[in-house]
């Protein structure tokens, strides 16, 4: 049973699992399977919006903004705690097991970021913890996103490609997934550098979502692509993190990459979701709408505003990622809209202290049907 205690005890304990799973995966292959069937992709998941930034016991957070892939979601919805100043967890019923991936983004406009602390299987259940702070490093309660997914096998749905992968500080994969079959590598640089490795996912060209988030139960700390070079054979990211002071940090952090699919792995269902990357220009097949429409960008960055057309179904949520190089760092600047049928999102983007700046970004949207 993959039991996640906290970030730093039990880093032997999932590379000790991960390394039994390869084993089973090739053991598995050497038997003849007895049919067809595949898994789905992902095989648990669940995401929700805390919209209460301090929340009393069992909170329901907006039921329009939570769904997942377990029996009635509407009938057994996720619930939230909140255990300290800036700190909470998140209940997701019905899905708990090994493995996974879990992304958090802060909703706010004073410049909060919020974190992964953990994340561990409870009963039946997946608990997340998110911890947030401000600009100064100090804890803060935030409103925010949290998304929990977990995949196996190959996809139902062969279209596009997805990745993930959880790497410790020093560049340990401590789980991860591949949509093809193969095996996703970290290899560790200077203080708060990695770079990860996603062989045979995307294109030859930037063509997909990235999202980056840090796990950390001890600090607060942000991460970030800082660069992206797609190839023949698979995408190479860079990942940087730094801490409240805004160094380079050695930290925990996950990844996940997503074409043509939602950015917590699945496609059609979900038949609504989208994807942009501003790198100062919209490379175009970085910016993709499920239903055929063409997402639009504006604004100044305080904040950006991105319009995806069609795809604006509750349930839903959304992640973002700030892109580049140096301590920046982007998020939700308040809750995303809908109107007839459109979603519109609001990424805002801050300096280090907090002040508005602004910064490339990736931003993920999806429904859950």
């Amino acid at each position: 049973m993959h039991v996640r205690t906290s970030a730093l005890s039990t880093r032997p304990v999932r590379a000790v699992l991960l390394v039994l799973g390869m084993l089973a995966a090739l053991l598995a292959a050497a038997v003849p399977a007895a049919g067809p069937a595949q898994a789905a992709v992902p095989d648990r998941w669940g995401f929700a919006y805390l919209d209460n930034a301090t929340p009393p016991p069992g909170y329901v957070p907006d039921p329009s903004r939570q769904w997942g892939s377990w029996a009635s979601p509407s009938a057994n919805p996720v619930r939230v705690d909140q255990i300290g100043l800036g700190s909470y967890v998140v209940h997701f019923p019905l899905i708990g097991g090994p493995g996974g991936i879990a992304h958090a983004t802060a909703v706010n406009t004073a410049g909060l970021w919020c974190q992964i602390a953990d994340w561990k299987t409870v009963g039946s259940g997946q608990d997340v913890y998110v911890s947030c702070y401000l600009p100064s490093g100090a804890p803060a309660n935030s409103t925010f996103t949290v998304l929990y997914t977990s995949s196996s096998g190959p996809p139902a749905t062969p279209s596009g490609s997805y990745g993930y992968l959880n790497s410790d500080s020093a560049g340990t994969v401590l789980t991860q997934y591949n949509s093809t079959g193969a095996t996703n590598a970290v290899s560790k640089g200077a203080t708060g550098i990695w770079k990860a490795w996603l062989p045979g996912l995307g294109l030859s060209s930037n063509a997909g979502d990235l999202q980056v988030t840090a796990v950390d139960a001890v600090q607060g700390a942000r991460c970030k692509v800082a660069d992206w070079a797609p190839g023949t054979t698979g995408q190479t990211i860079l990942v940087t993190c730094y801490d409240a002071s805004n160094a380079p940090y050695d930290t925990e952090w996950t990844l996940s990459y997503s074409y043509l699919r939602a950015v917590h792995g699945p496609a059609f269902p979900p038949r609504a979701f989208g994807y942009l990357w501003y790198n100062g220009s919209l490379p175009p097949l970085t910016n993709y709408n499920s239903m055929g429409a063409t997402n639009t960008f504006a604004g100044s960055g305080a904040p950006y505003a991105v319009t995806m057309p069609s795809v604006g179904v509750p349930s839903d949520t959304a992640q973002v990622t700030a892109y580049g190089s140096g301590p920046t760092y982007c998020g939700l600047h308040t809750p995303w809209t809908r109107s007839s049928g459109s979603v519109r999102l609001y990424v805002a983007c801050f300096a280090p202290g907090g002040a508005p700046t602004k910064n490339p970004f990736f931003v993920a949207y999806t429904s859950a049907h």
